[in-house]
């Protein structure tokens, strides 16, 4: 079998070990051994970052990283309450959308695409407006690969006591997540991305606290996690979850804590991103942000003039490297390139000589 190189930003290249999970006997969802499936990788996830262990529970859910998200929104902003999203991407424009879809109070801080978030902007708006209750921002916003700085943002949401709701789907299992110091009370993510699973399952890891200081203010019932909270504690959930992905997530999270946790996982990939950021300019091919601007796991890189995306990715596909295209207004500016996934040495050395290729 060929093997695919995924450089998408999920779902990703699996492992031998994480695909042989799939094989598992077949099981029903409400036998006790599912449960303690769910058990140990809700322990697992709580675990991933040490700090969270104590004090946030993992809801696992059946779908997207866009459905933790939508879950963890609809249930945990209140209807007394305000949001405030900060974007500056697809994915916080997305989180804008889904709130107003839900018909809660809601206010947009927007920068460009290529801008990091206005953090003065939100400084300036929690002075004036009290009855915001959640920050909401994206950490790393794969339309450009901007690692966003949600440390400061964190710090300004601890001194203005206002609860932080953050998108990590992207970054969960690769980047830090300060769990002691952004006041945060939730955050979402998805297996298939830096944790290497398949798609299918994702999961919201709530402060404890929340689900016995306030009702759940969910505007559905499948997105309802304090439906799932409830039935979790014993490793039950309320529908159907996705049996082998879940044995394939449980096999990624031992996977990872073995070679050493998510700071191992980091290196990792700031190793492989280097390597193809430097491959790609010597070829003229720049980043389209500043180097310093990116996270470790995506970079978008500008076209180089007189190839349009098409003809590189359709190249590349035929070597087994599949690539990813801008988005909205940047279709036809970028391209962008991702690293997490079972990706090896030999497989970046390989891809830089296609373009190498390709190009001369």
């Amino acid at each position: 079998m060929n093997r695919n190189i995924l450089l998408n930003p999920g779902p990703v290249t699996l492992t031998e070990r994480v695909r042989q999970a799939l094989l598992r006997e077949d099981l029903c969802h409400r036998e006790p051994e599912f449960a303690e499936l769910t058990l140990d990788i809700k322990t697992r996830l709580a675990s991933v970052y040490p700090a969270a262990a104590s004090n946030y529970e993992a809801i696992t859910l059946t779908g997207s990283g866009t459905c933790a998200v939508e879950a963890m929104l609809s249930t945990l902003i209140p209807d007394t309450g305000k949001a405030l999203v900060v974007s500056n991407g697809v994915y916080g424009e997305r989180m804008a959308a889904m709130i107003k879809a839900q018909g809660k109070p809601l206010e947009v801080i927007t920068s460009e695409w290529f801008e990091p978030m206005n953090l003065a902007e939100v400084e300036k708006r929690l002075e004036q407006d009290s009855t915001i209750t959640h920050v909401i921002p994206v950490h790393h916003e794969t339309t450009t690969g901007r690692l966003n700085d949600v440390a400061k943002l964190g710090l300004i949401c601890k001194a203005k006591n206002v609860a932080l709701l953050l998108d990590c789907v992207s970054s969960f299992g690769a980047e830090e997540i300060d769990f002691t110091n952004w006041n945060l009370e939730a955050c979402a993510s998805t297996a298939n991305k830096c944790l290497h699973g398949v798609p299918g399952i994702s999961f919201v890891l709530v402060k404890k606290s929340v689900f016995t200081c306030r009702p759940s203010a969910s505007k559905t019932l499948y997105l309802d996690l304090y439906r799932y909270q409830q039935e979790q504690v014993s490793g039950y959930s309320p529908f159907t979850q996705a049996v082998h992905v879940a044995y394939a997530l449980q096999e990624a999270l031992k996977e990872m804590e073995e070679m050493g946790g998510w700071t191992a996982r980091n290196q990792r990939y700031t190793h492989l991103a280097n390597l193809i950021r430097q491959g790609l300019a010597e070829l003229g091919m720049p980043t389209f942000l500043n180097e310093q601007d990116y996270s470790c796991v995506l970079a978008s890189f500008k076209l180089p003039s007189g190839y349009s995306y098409e003809q590189i990715h359709d190249t590349l596909k035929t070597s087994g490297f599949i690539i990813y295209a801008g988005q909205g207004g940047l279709k036809k500016a970028i391209f962008r390139i991702a690293n997490m996934g079972d990706i090896q040495l030999d497989d970046v050395e390989k891809l830089l000589n296609c373009f190498r290729n390709l190009l001369h």
